[in-house]
Formats: C-alpha cells, structure tokens, sequence
C-alpha cells in the first residue's frame, strides 16, 4: 500500500515543471497541500515567492501578501 500512495504522491507533485505557469484553482490546491513554492511576477519582474498560503477566485496569498490574481503570474518552482 506505502507504494502505491507513494507513487500517487510523486505523480502529482510532478504534474508540475520548474517555470510551469499556473492559472486554475486546481494548480493552487495542489500547491497549497503539497507546500510547493510558486514565484510570482509583475510582467518580467519578480515580486515574491513562497508557498501558497489561500487561493481564491481573485485573490492569491503568499507571504502574508494577497496578489490579485488576473495582474500577476504566477510560476511553479517545485524543488525550490
């Protein structure tokens, strides 16, 4: 059984690419309950990164900080 949930687990958290956008609540769950970093920009220049603290439909909170979701990007960086 440990192998299976292992598997399970690893094959989620590789669902995401070093530099893969995020863009669906989806993503965000996953980031949120596999406390993967998520960098977050304003255009071309870095802002924040840290882990997925809440998600809402128009809100995204990291460090503290609710970004608007539809003025920033957002980057998954699994392995940071």
């Amino acid at each position: 059984m440990w192998k299976i949930v292992e598997f399970l687990y690893l094959r989620l958290t590789c669902r995401y690419v070093f530099g893969q956008k995020l863009t669906r609540d989806m993503h965000f769950r996953d980031h949120v309950q596999h406390e993967i970093p998520v960098q977050v920009y304003d255009g071309s220049q870095h802002i924040d990164i840290g882990m997925v603290e809440s998600y809402s439909e128009h809100f995204i909170k990291i460090n503290n900080t609710a970004y608007n979701r539809n003025m920033y990007t957002y980057i998954s960086r699994p392995g940071y």
